[in-house]
């Protein structure tokens, strides 16, 4: 498994963006694919999950109702939607996959990453 991560930019607030997370090694399979985002001074905290067949998904209380995950239809991307933006989402996203649980929060139990793409939403 081998993760890119596209897409971030700019936006104002109230705006749209998606990211994507390509994966140029074998197929993401029942791995659980995650975004997690990190801004600067802060932890890296979970923001979204989707199951290895696409069918669950999982959010941070924190971006339910604005952002959404999800598997093109041969799970070898997976994309994040992300609405009605605020300041506070200003971070550089993270994408990971492991065969992990999916409400698992915690960024160590991913064992493959790509690396951060920037967000920055401006007021």
């Amino acid at each position: 498994v081998q993760l890119q991560a596209s897409g971030g930019g700019a936006a104002q607030t109230g705006g749209s963006l998606r990211l994507s997370c390509a994966n140029s090694g074998r197929a993401f399979g029942q791995y659980t694919v995650a975004w997690f985002r990190q801004a600067p001074g802060k932890e890296r905290e979970f923001v979204a999950a989707v199951r290895g067949n696409g069918g669950q998904t999982y959010y941070a209380d924190s971006v339910k109702g604005r952002f959404t995950i999800f598997r093109d239809g041969a799970k070898k991307t997976v994309s994040l939607q992300m609405n009605n933006l605020k300041p506070e989402d200003t971070s550089v996203y993270y994408c990971a996959a492991g065969n992990v649980i999916l409400s698992s929060l915690r960024s160590s139990n991913y064992a493959h990453w790509g690396q951060g793409t920037q967000v920055t939403v401006s007021s």
